[in-house]
């Protein structure tokens, strides 16, 4: 059982090619799958960590392989909703997103390498809830876009009003500016006795 957190971030790691390709399907069906698959990959997520975190299971595997999972997760799903969903989602968005990623992870690289560890800002873990939200968000949205006309139409209502085009700035915004917590205020994190599995960033 020691091993179940470990197969369950991989398990999140090949369910996101699969919802990827259910996102070019356009039917209820495939967009309705691509959305389950989405929740079952996001509560592998959290069922992960606590399990390792409640059992006292760590590893240096674990710890690398968590935020991977993560981060093949989100990023997979901005550059698709890029290809499917442009006038929502822009390239540049999701450039930003990346290299906001790109940045940390050479931070806490270099921080290591010196034998350093950088602590986690919690409101890093606001901008994963905030990007996992607008993906939700906009995948339940193009449910609707594949439903009945009234749903339809609320679809169509949101994406061209704005709304979310609103929305995916503010999450940009929020994951440059923690990005750039670490940069500018670095901090050293506290080794405890028993540490956590792994970490948002």
């Amino acid at each position: 059982m020691r091993y179940l957190p470990n197969a369950l971030t991989i398990g999140r790691i090949l369910l996101t090619p699969v919802v990827l390709f259910l996102l070019t399907v356009p039917t209820w069906w495939g967009q309705t799958s691509a959305l389950v698959l989405f929740l079952v990959a996001s509560a592998s997520d959290y069922l992960d960590g606590r399990l390792a975190r409640a059992w006292n299971v760590k590893s240096r595997f674990g710890q690398f392989l968590d935020p991977l999972a993560d981060k093949i997760l989100v990023l997979g799903l901005f550059v698709m909703f890029a290809l499917v969903q442009p006038e929502v989602v822009p390239w540049w968005a999701v450039g930003a997103i990346a290299l906001r990623d790109v940045g940390v992870t050479a931070l806490r690289s270099y921080a290591e390498a010196q034998g350093r560890t950088l602590a986690t800002f919690r409101i890093a873990k606001s901008k994963t809830a905030a990007q996992m939200a607008f993906l939700l968000a906009l995948l339940c949205v193009r449910v609707s876009q594949h439903s009945g006309p009234v749903a339809s139409d609320f679809a169509t209502y949101l994406i061209n009003s704005h709304i979310l085009y609103g929305a995916l700035i503010a999450v940009v915004l929020l994951t440059v500016g923690t990005g750039l917590l670490y940069a500018i205020a670095p901090q050293e994190e506290t080794i405890r006795p028993n540490p956590p599995r792994s970490v948002s960033q």
